[in-house]
């Protein structure tokens, strides 16, 4: 075993625990950042967040590769965990 691989083993799983109690259910919901099928897209809107003035919370963030094989294009999703009750949905004003 290599010096220190135990120890930052036990790092990143305490923080995989720390990170899965703080997105439990009923402590806040899923924001969707970026839904795109551009793969080209997708790589340019992650280099602008990464080198933002304002930067998030990347432990907070999932990721999502939807493949959809032969019969749909791959689509990247970006999500952002926001604490706090999901606002209610708004009522349908259309009139239908």
């Amino acid at each position: 075993m290599v010096p220190g691989q135990r120890k930052r083993k036990r790092q990143r799983q305490d923080a995989s625990r720390r990170v899965t109690a703080r997105t439990a259910s009923g402590t806040g919901h899923w924001k969707v950042l970026l839904e795109t099928q551009d793969a080209s897209e997708w790589r340019s809107h992650l280099r602008r967040l990464r080198s933002a003035e304002e930067q998030i919370d990347w432990s907070m963030t999932r990721v999502d590769t939807l493949c959809g094989r032969l019969v749909q294009p791959t689509t990247y999703r970006l999500s952002l965990f926001v604490p706090g009750p999901e606002p209610a949905s708004k009522p349908d004003v259309s009139g239908h």
